[in-house]
């Protein structure tokens, strides 16, 4: 008997030009606009085929033409973009003292930002009152409600694959149901995936910042807690429970070494070097700040003790990263978090001369680029990557 329901081999018409228009789509996202010459000489097709192609993507409205070109020789050409109304998504950063929200576009257009302190939040409301969240951050985006295609979450946590349940956060509460992410969808309204919030941070340097070059590398976070995401050939490393970077609870010489973890929600690393030793370590030096990283930017500017203060910290930092860079042996190191943030260059010279000295592997280290809050671009990035793939691939 003859199979008459097989599907398209490869090299067919249908999927070529699947490809081509993928392709096209991909060029006018990365460096549109474009006009039809630019895209079949970056494509290599001829320009009846590429003038095809961009018939075929406004027609399924992927494409708007926006304007031509101007100062050239010959007749101006009309240039194209990804229509930026053929789907929107959402990004959060939810720490336990507020929820952040911005709304893009399927260019990667941000159309608002929008915080809410969670304080006061009934732990039973979070879902509902995250999609209220949500919601008001749509409607200053200038959007309907229900245009959201996908919505990822980043939390100080992470989700183990068996149970559903978050993980590592005893310290957000509302957010441990075992049914959150379907708590969480059926409340919003669209799909939605939660991810750990540093392994956003790390998509974000791979995207745009630090580690655009690089598929191999460690991002140290480093606020009130320290967590880190690990980057190997190009592909997060999560772990088997999901739990691959939560390296504040990892023991660390220098830190007494810390038993019963999950009751008292701490770590050798954390003990060296979070916040609360980082405000410490300042008392000691005579440096007063209200916060982790106040202190940090007044020792920048006071010579004698914050001299010492931050070759201390730098010392700490680098004993932690040593195990890290001793077992992955990455070609690079991101610092990011908001202590690294304020310690800035002074600060990455210190930690990269004291690794230096203690570790055989000697990876380059280097300040996070990535303005704003590096999680919700990493989350605006992974809600991308999941609309444009659907929204691409169905014209």
């Amino acid at each position: 008997m003859t199979d008459t329901t097989r599907t398209p081999l490869a090299g067919t018409p249908s999927l070529l030009r699947a490809i081509n228009d993928r392709a096209a789509l991909e060029l006018l996202l990365a460096g549109g606009p474009l006009s039809r010459t630019q895209i079949g000489s970056l494509t290599g097709l001829s320009k009846p085929t590429a003038s095809q192609l961009l018939a075929r993507l406004e027609s399924a409205g992927l494409v708007v033409p926006v304007g031509t070109t101007a100062g050239g020789p010959g007749p101006n050409a009309q240039l194209y973009q990804v229509n930026p109304a053929c789907g929107y998504v959402a990004g959060l950063d939810v720490t336990p003292t507020r929820v952040r929200v911005a709304v893009a576009d399927i260019t990667g257009q941000t159309l608002a930002e929008h915080v809410v302190p969670t304080k006061g939040w009934p732990a039973a409301e979070t879902p509902q009152r995250t999609a209220e969240t949500v919601a008001e951050t749509v409607r200053q985006a200038g959007l309907a409600p229900g245009s959201l295609r996908e919505i990822v979450i980043g939390v100080p946590g992470a989700l183990d694959p068996v149970s559903g349940k978050l993980r590592y956060a005893s310290h957000l509460p509302g957010w441990h149901s075992p049914r959150l992410t379907a708590e969480l969808t059926a409340a919003l309204g669209t799909p939605v995936s939660i991810e750990n919030d540093v392994n956003l941070a790390a998509i974000a340097e791979q995207s745009f910042g630090a580690a655009q070059d690089c598929e191999d590398f460690v991002l140290l976070w480093v606020e009130e807690g320290i967590g880190a995401a690990i980057v190997i050939a190009g592909r997060l490393h999560r772990g088997f429970t999901g739990g691959a970077g939560e390296v504040g609870y990892m023991p660390v010489p220098g830190a007494p070494v810390v038993h019963k973890l999950r009751r008292k929600n701490s770590g050798g690393f954390q003990e060296l070097a979070g916040a609360p030793a980082v405000l410490s370590l300042a008392h000691e030096h005579g440096i007063a700040g209200a916060t982790a990283e106040e202190t940090v930017t007044l020792a920048l500017r006071t010579p004698g003790a914050g001299d010492r203060f931050l070759e201390t910290l730098a010392e700490r930092l680098a004993v932690g990263l040593a195990v890290i860079v001793s077992v992955v042996d990455p070609e690079l190191v991101v610092i990011s978090g908001g202590i690294p943030t304020a310690g800035g260059d002074r600060l990455r010279g210190l930690v990269q001369d004291a690794l230096a000295g203690i570790s055989i592997p000697r990876p380059e280290v280097r300040c996070s680029s990535v303005p704003g809050s590096p999680v919700l671009h990493g989350a605006l990035q992974r809600a991308l990557a999941t609309a444009r793939e659907a929204v691409f691939s169905t014209h």
